[in-house]
């Protein structure tokens, strides 16, 4: 699968933009703030259904504009996929797949299958485990939609459940009973969501370890696990052990919604002792194991987008992540950098077909061979 055509009208700082891709590599340079990011963010867009950096639709919208589009051309098993992307200031986002409407924006998800790397990863390690937790079922929901229609049905009756402790507080009184028909979907949805988050992780762990030891050389001892409550206790018993600090408390304090994902150097957190060099190596080893995994499920390559990457690297990191990428197991890359002899020596290492473009002036030019645009 890649991306052919990718055309912006209003989108961030693009007032227009036609971009013929590569199949291959795809490197976008230019100063810091120019929006070579802004185009790998419309590529997840039209895979996701969102930003990758900023969640509220209309704040995508080029400032001073009412609506903005989106739309790419992408082959995927030798067939054509038309998708558009509509922001509105005044509408509900709006997505077209060949011309057609979905109904459901979460019946795309999968469809499209990209992975990410980029500076905001950094919040994997340094932020709680909601982040861990949003990384997981972003993978999942790309392969497993029943896994995806389960997440919202349990966050749906979690919400509920909470809103009646805090009723059962305001009105003074308490009925466990009352709690049953949320607990029963609780236990329901997310036995299924523990099940599918425990094979993944499992089968995702040794895939992480080889290409974190390819990239540090095999200099560090890493750890990956996956921490639930479930691990310990049923979700009923998990129920009635926390019943009175639900109570008090005012919320769900037990279940698949606290889940977190263990990430160690040398048996200790990477968090508290991992270098930035260490943590972003981590996160990269990360994320190619999340394309590896899709891969494998889909039976054909996500699109790998890296925004930034080789800050914090030292030489030898950066040549290691280039001979990853260089293997065909990588299809279509999307690459920005602001150092454009670095990228040049990375397309004349790759050895591959690319395509380098100059970002400026809210414009993207093609840089022919010779260097002329």
């Amino acid at each position: 699968m890649h991306l052919r055509s990718l055309s912006l009208v209003n989108f961030k700082n693009y007032e227009q933009a036609e971009i013929s891709l590569s199949p291959r590599i795809n490197c976008f340079v230019g100063e810091n703030g120019v929006g070579k990011t802004n185009v790998l963010d419309a590529v997840h867009y039209l895979a996701l259904c969102k930003s990758n950096l900023n969640p509220v639709d209309t704040q995508n919208i080029r400032y001073g504009e009412e609506m903005s589009l989106i739309q790419g051309v992408f082959e995927r098993r030798e067939k054509d996929e038309n998708i558009l992307c509509g922001l509105n200031r005044q509408k509900k986002k709006q997505f077209k797949r060949n011309k057609k409407d979905y109904t459901r924006l979460s019946d795309h998800i999968g469809l499209l299958p990209v992975v990410m790397i980029s500076p905001s990863d950094g919040s994997l390690i340094t932020e709680g485990g909601e982040e861990r937790r949003r990384f997981i079922n972003a993978v999942i929901a790309q392969y497993d939609h029943e896994y995806l229609e389960s997440l919202l049905r349990y966050n749906r009756a979690l919400t509920q459940r909470n809103t009646l402790l805090k009723s059962f507080n305001r009105d003074g009184s308490y009925q466990s009973d009352q709690l049953e028909v949320w607990n029963d979907q609780l236990f329901q949805y997310g036995s299924y969501i523990f099940k599918q988050r425990e094979s993944f992780i499992q089968e995702l762990i040794p895939i992480f370890q080889r290409y974190y030891d390819t990239i540090s050389g095999g200099k560090e001892k890493t750890g990956l696990s996956y921490r639930s409550q479930l691990h310990e206790t049923g979700f009923p018993e998990l129920f009635r052990l926390n019943a009175e600090k639900d109570r008090i408390l005012q919320h769900t304090t037990a279940g698949v919604h606290k889940d977190d994902l263990l990430m160690t150097l040398d048996a200790l957190p990477m968090k508290r002792i991992g270098s930035q060099g260490q943590q972003k190596t981590f996160l990269v080893a990360l994320k190619m194991a999340k394309f590896e995994f899709i891969k494998k499920i889909n039976g054909f390559h996500p699109i790998l987008l890296l925004d930034d990457v080789f800050d914090k690297f030292d030489a030898g990191r950066v040549r290691q992540i280039i001979r990853l990428v260089a293997e065909h197991s990588f299809g279509q890359i999307f690459i920005t950098d602001t150092n454009t002899k670095r990228i040049s020596d990375i397309l004349v290492e790759l050895d591959t077909d690319h395509k380098l473009f100059i970002v400026a002036e809210n414009q993207v030019v093609q840089q022919k061979e010779n260097g002329k645009k």
